[in-house]
């Protein structure tokens, strides 16, 4: 997390949904000690326990993660372009999913590496 230390985001997100830390605990499956450790930042939670901690706040694992607009592009044109899709039809959305993909996939094979890709979903039918 860039802007908030994963530990106070944690936190917050717990008091934000009235729960203590007990309460958090037993929703999560994890030891109230260990929370305890989370929120003040001694530990860092495994894949599993983030899973666990997000099902338990009825968050995803990016809210959890992340900072709100953590994850979208700086570029100011792009992001509004990337909200804008928000308003395609599905077929339209599936149809920038592959053009991105296919540019991403492009910009890596001249790079010589893999890089991230944009997954593709299966179309509704």
């Amino acid at each position: 997390m860039s802007g908030v230390a994963f530990s106070d985001h944690l936190a917050e997100l717990r008091r934000s949904h009235g729960l203590t830390q007990l309460a958090l605990a037993e929703r999560a499956g994890i030891n109230v000690t260990q929370l305890r450790r989370y929120e003040a930042g001694t530990s860092e939670p495994s894949l599993g326990v983030l899973r666990r901690l997000a099902v338990g706040l009825s968050v995803t694992t990016d809210a959890l993660v992340f900072d709100d607009g953590e994850r979208l592009p700086t570029n100011e044109a792009l992001r509004l372009a990337f909200e804008a899709t928000e308003h395609l039809d599905p077929e339209e959305q599936e149809a920038v999913r592959i053009m991105l993909d296919g540019f991403l996939a492009g910009h890596e094979t001249r790079k010589g590496r893999e890089g991230p890709r944009v997954t593709r979903r299966p179309r509704p039918q």
